[in-house]
């Protein structure tokens, strides 16, 4: 998914950026959820691949909100060199993670301490710690995957409680918490954003 603008007009005067890593698809489709919930919130919205990082520098923007999957521990490579990149400018405006896995379809204390190592590490590895972190559940792309990896995501949802049907995909995203979530967000970035631009 190639990075573009979200919406017009710019009604806040201030510009978000959602830059998104995406393995199987469903980050992908979180992030372009993120960027149009922004854009019915005011903001002129910029939808960014961190693969692709053709956005230059991040001055011009006031917000940003950076979406990526959590795959064996760890998050994509591209979403960790984007950020790694740009973390001086990350800082200085409001900011916020979200985080996509299967472990937050549930409320497992182990799984949550375990997500947040991971969130941890990837602070550590970057240099960037957001103000604001969500957790948003994953999908079993079961249709997808090969033979072996649907069955070992099977048992996976057998013992979490989740959905066991290979025969079709099962998305678990809490759209409308993760809606509430950018909300929330864009209202206390947009009381935080530096005066709009002449």
């Amino acid at each position: 998914m190639p990075g573009r603008d979200a919406g017009e007009p710019r009604v806040t005067g201030r510009e978000a950026l959602v830059p998104y890593a995406t393995v199987e698809g469903q980050s992908g489709k979180i992030a372009a959820s993120v960027a149009e919930r922004l854009t019915r919130a005011g903001w002129a919205t910029r939808l960014l691949d961190a693969a692709s990082d053709q956005v230059g520098g991040l001055d011009r923007f006031d917000a940003a909100i950076l979406v990526a999957p959590l795959h064996a521990g760890h998050y994509p490579e591209a979403i960790a060199a984007f950020t790694a990149r740009h973390r001086d400018a990350l800082g200085r405006v409001p900011s916020a993670f979200i985080s996509v896995s299967l472990s937050a379809a549930g409320e497992d204390p182990g799984d949550r301490a375990g997500l947040q190592r991971c969130v941890d590490a990837f602070a550590t590895r970057t240099g960037w710690r957001p103000d604001v972190l969500h957790h948003a559940a994953g999908a079993f792309r079961f249709t997808r995957y090969s033979l072996l990896k649907r069955w070992a995501l099977k048992y996976i949802a057998w013992r979490r409680g989740q959905p066991t049907d290979t025969g079709r995909d099962h998305e678990l995203t809490d759209w409308r918490r993760l809606g509430e979530f950018v909300d929330r967000f864009a209202a206390e970035a947009l009381a935080q954003a530096r005066a709009p631009r002449p």
